[in-house]
C-alpha cells in the first residue's frame, strides 16, 4: 500500500524536476550566443556608459577647436544698401553760396551701396595659445574618463557574466542533487518493499527530494536575475535571450599581469584611467593659470578691409583699409587675479587627489592580490572536499544497500555533498571575481578575455 502511495508522489516530483530542468534550457528563437571575451568586447565597445563617455570626449575635442579659433583667420563678406537724409546743421556742415549748392537744412535723400570683404588675423596672442594648451589637457582628461568608463563597463560585464555562469553551475549541481535524491527515494522504497527498510527511511528520502527540487527552483531564479544583469550591462533589453558559451569551470577570466607586486603597482600607476584623468585635470588647471597670466601681455592683430561703395552699383569705386592693432590690458577690476586664485585652488585640490589616488592604486592592487591568493587556495581545498564528500556518499549508499545501516547516513552524506558542491562553485567564482578585481586595480580590465 505504501509502495502504491509513494510512486505517484515520486513520479510527480520527478516530473517537476524535469520541468524545471527543461525550463533552464528553454530560450526564444535565435538567442544571442556570448562567450566571455565577446561579452567584454561588446561592453567596452558599445555599452551606454562607454558611448556617453565618448560623447564627452567629442565635446572636449570641440572645445579644443573653439579655443584655437581666435588664432585663425576670420573672413567676412557683407553687402548693404542705405537710403538716407542728413540735417546739415546737426552735422556742422556749411556750404558756400554757389550755384547748385543745397539749400535748407536737409540733404538727401540719396542711396549708398557698399560691398566689402573684411579679414581679421591675430598675429600674436599668448593668452589664446595658452588656452589651446589648457583645452588639450582637458581633452586628455576626457579621453581618460572614457577609458575609466570602459574599465567600469568591463568589470561590470565580467562580474555579471561570472555570476550567470555561477548560477548555471548551481543549476547543474541542484539537478545532480535532485537526481541523487530521486535515486535514494527509489532505493529506500525498494528496501521498504523488501522488508529490509523502514517507512522513516522512505520519508527522509522523499524530504530530501522535495528540498532538492525546491533548491533547483531557487537556482533557476538566480540565473534569470544574473542574465538580466548581464544583458543590461550590455545595453540590451531585459528580456533578451542569451546562451553563455563559457562556463565557470573554463578557467575564466584570463589576463596577463606581472607576478611581482611592485611591477603590478607600477603598471597600475601608468594605466589607471582615473589617475590619468585627474592628472590631466590638474595640468589643465595649471595651463589655465598661465593663460590668465598671459592676458597681461600685448596682443597684436591685423585687420584688412576691401570693397566698393558708391551712390549706385555702376559708379561704385574700390576702397580699402589696413590696420595693425596692438592692445595691452592694464586693469580689469582685478578679475584676472580672482580667476587665477580660483584656478590655483583647483590645482592644489587636484594635487591632493592625485596623491591619494596613487596610494589608493597600491592599496587596490594589494587587496586584489590577497583576495586572489586566498581564493586560489580555497579552490584547491574545495576540490578535495568535493572528492571526499562524493566518496562518503558512495560508501554510505553501499552500506544502505547492504542493509547494515539506515539511510540517515546516506542523507547526511548527501547533505555534505551539497555543501561541498556549493563550496566548490563559490570558490571558483571567488577566484574568477578576484582576477577581475586585480585586472581593474591594474587598469587593464579591458584586456580580460
Amino acid at each position: 500500500m505504501e509502495s502504491r502511495n509513494t510512486r505517484p508522489l515520486l513520479l510527480g516530483l520527478v516530473t517537476l524536476f524535469a520541468a524545471v530542468g527543461n525550463a533552464t534550457g528553454q530560450a526564444p528563437e535565435a538567442p544571442l550566443r556570448l562567450s566571455f571575451a565577446e561579452a567584454l568586447a561588446r561592453a567596452t565597445g558599445g555599452a551606454p556608459v562607454v558611448s556617453l563617455a565618448g560623447f564627452r570626449s567629442d565635446e572636449a575635442r570641440g572645445r579644443v577647436r573653439e579655443s584655437r579659433s581666435p588664432l585663425l583667420p576670420s573672413l567676412t563678406a557683407s553687402g548693404s544698401w542705405v537710403n538716407r537724409t542728413f540735417n546739415k546743421d546737426a552735422l556742422g556742415i556749411e556750404f558756400p553760396n554757389f550755384p547748385g549748392a543745397p539749400s535748407g537744412k536737409l540733404i538727401g535723400p540719396f542711396d549708398v551701396y557698399d560691398l566689402r570683404l573684411q579679414l581679421n588675423q591675430t598675429l600674436l596672442d599668448f593668452s589664446s595659445s595658452a588656452r589651446v594648451r589648457a583645452a588639450r589637457a582637458q581633452l586628455a582628461s576626457a579621453v581618460a574618463d572614457s577609458g575609466l568608463a570602459a574599465e567600469g563597463a568591463a568589470q561590470a560585464t565580467a562580474t555579471a557574466y561570472l555570476r550567470a555562469t555561477r548560477a548555471q553551475a548551481l543549476i547543474a549541481a541542484r539537478q545532480a542533487d535532485s537526481a541523487l535524491a530521486a535515486e535514494l527515494v527509489a532505493l529506500a522504497q525498494a528496501q521498504k518493499d523488501a522488508e529490509v527498510g523502514t517507512q522513516i527511511d522512505v520519508t527522509r528520502a522523499r524530504t530530501q527530494l522535495v528540498s532538492a527540487v525546491g533548491s533547483l527552483v531557487v537556482a533557476r531564479n538566480q540565473y534569470e536575475r544574473a542574465r538580466i544583469d548581464l544583458v543590461r550591462s550590455l545595453g540590451l533589453p531585459s528580456d533578451a535571450a542569451v546562451v553563455l558559451t563559457d562556463t565557470l569551470a573554463a578557467g575564466l577570466p584570463v589576463v596577463t599581469l606581472p607576478d611581482a607586486r611592485d611591477a603590478v603597482v607600477a603598471l597600475a600607476l601608468a594605466q589607471r584611467p582615473d589617475l590619468n584623468a585627474e592628472s590631466a585635470r590638474g595640468l589643465a588647471a595649471r595651463r589655465s593659470v598661465s593663460a590668465i597670466s598671459a592676458e597681461r601681455l600685448p596682443r597684436v592683430a591685423l585687420e584688412a578691409d576691401y570693397g566698393a561703395n558708391g551712390v549706385s552699383l555702376t559708379d561704385a569705386i574700390a576702397t580699402r583699409q589696413i590696420a595693425l592693432q596692438v592692445s595691452v590690458p592694464i586693469l580689469d577690476g582685478f578679475r584676472r587675479e580672482a580667476r587665477q586664485d580660483e584656478q590655483r585652488a583647483v590645482v592644489r585640490a587636484s594635487d591632493v587627489r592625485v596623491e591619494e589616488l596613487r596610494r589608493q592604486v597600491a592599496a587596490d592592487v594589494d587587496a586584489a592580490r590577497l583576495d586572489l591568493g586566498s581564493a586560489q587556495e580555497q579552490v584547491t581545498i574545495a576540490l578535495e572536499r568535493l572528492r571526499l564528500a562524493q566518496e562518503e556518499v558512495d560508501q554510505a549508499r553501499e552500506r544502505f544497500k547492504a542493509g547494515v545501516a539506515g539511510n540517515i547516513e546516506v542523507i547526511e552524506a548527501q547533505t555534505s555533498l551539497i555543501r561541498a558542491r556549493d563550496t566548490d562553485i563559490d570558490a571558483r567564482f571567488a577566484a574568477a571575481a578576484a582576477q577581475v578585481a586585480l585586472a581593474r586595480a591594474a587598469g587593464v580590465a579591458r584586456t580580460l578575455h
